[in-house]
């Protein structure tokens, strides 16, 4: 395996990549005027939410160009309310007794104070953040294939009282192609004993089963999907799926698109770092054994732990050196666990 992390900014590093040489780029950028990570050039610092996708927009298409064409990308976003105005002047201007940056003990981090207006999106508005990143990147050529939620069990506090307390983040599974590299069976999900059974039951013979909608009657208009045949509704051909194939019954099922995943801070770095556990799915199915993942906002380098811990190469890239060096400390303590395991 090669863990590799190239410092400085997101763009210029890709640009030195090779074209066609990724198999899977796992990420999640710097969200909308939330956090200051103390770097100049820093995104998600800009002054509206179009400028602010417009240059994710131009860091990806980077990644489009190093990814093999059968690649995927797999992005982390979180959405932004636009700033109330509270804890600014009348003119819209920063108070500096309430919205300098403050920078937590223990944490590479500050808050920011976010834009107090927008020609389209009042105050207290929802932005709608990853659906703008989302449309952006499918109207520059992506395919946009799935929205999956992560549920957090254990979510931020708010004080809000007229909302609901905000408990999930989407993360985007788009591709180059058309058809693309997707291992299902690598993050498939037990199926549960109730269903199993379910499946196995015997419809043929059951008491009332001749009341099944349709059952033994002409299915002609789903004749083509049987060769043009007529067939009659019997359990064989009720119980089958839209691809015409019979439900088999399984030990395993496909994985759904809500992620129960419960965040994990890690000490030395923001509480912002997703867990590992969120991004395995993503490195599973997304890249091949042996193959390479790219993060180019790496952070503390949890995609990079995490492919070095399931046989894939990694790239990382990084703008702030402190969390290069912290990023590189995680991979060193990784390879003597995984050294001590075997």
């Amino acid at each position: 395996m090669s863990i590799s992390i190239l410092m400085g900014d997101a763009l210029e590093q890709l640009c030195t990549l090779p074209s066609n040489s990724i198999d899977c780029c796992v990420t999640s950028p710097p969200y909308y005027h939330l956090r200051d990570y103390g770097v100049d050039g820093q995104i998600g610092h800009e002054d509206t939410p179009e400028q602010y996708i417009s240059k994710l927009v131009a860091i990806f298409d980077e990644v489009y160009r190093v990814l093999k064409p059968d690649g995927s990308l797999w992005v982390n976003i979180a959405d932004s309310y636009m700033n109330s105005g509270n804890g600014r002047n009348k003119d819209g201007m920063c108070n500096p007794k309430s919205c300098h940056n403050v920078h937590s003990a223990g944490q590479m981090t500050g808050t920011i104070a976010r834009p107090a207006t927008h020609a389209s999106i009042k105050p207290k508005d929802l932005i709608g953040i990853p659906w703008m990143l989302a449309f952006a990147l499918r109207e520059n050529g992506w395919y946009l294939r799935q929205d999956i939620i992560w549920s957090k069990p254990n979510p931020m506090p708010e004080s809000v009282k007229d909302r609901c307390t905000k408990s999930h983040e989407y993360i985007f599974l788009l591709s180059r192609s058309r058809h693309y590299f997707f291992d299902a069976e690598a993050i498939s999900e037990p199926v549960a004993e109730s269903t199993r059974r379910r499946l196995l039951q015997d419809v043929d013979n059951q008491k009332g089963s001749m009341r099944v909608p349709g059952l033994n009657k002409p299915m002609k208009a789903c004749a083509p999907r049987y060769g043009g045949k007529k067939y009659t509704a019997t359990p064989e051909v009720f119980n089958r799926t839209k691809s015409g194939k019979m439900y088999e019954p399984r030990a395993r099922r496909n994985k759904r698109s809500v992620w129960n995943v419960s965040t994990k801070p890690y000490k030395e770095a923001h509480f912002a770092v997703f867990p590992d556990t969120l991004i395995t799915p993503c490195i599973l199915a997304g890249c091949p054994d042996g193959g390479t993942v790219l993060d180019p906002f790496c952070g503390s380098g949890t995609t990079l732990v995490a492919a070095q811990r399931y046989g894939r190469n990694g790239i990382g890239i990084e703008i702030n050196p402190d969390y290069v060096a912290l990023a590189e400390r995680r991979l060193a303590k990784e390879r003597e666990h995984l050294c001590a395991a075997t």
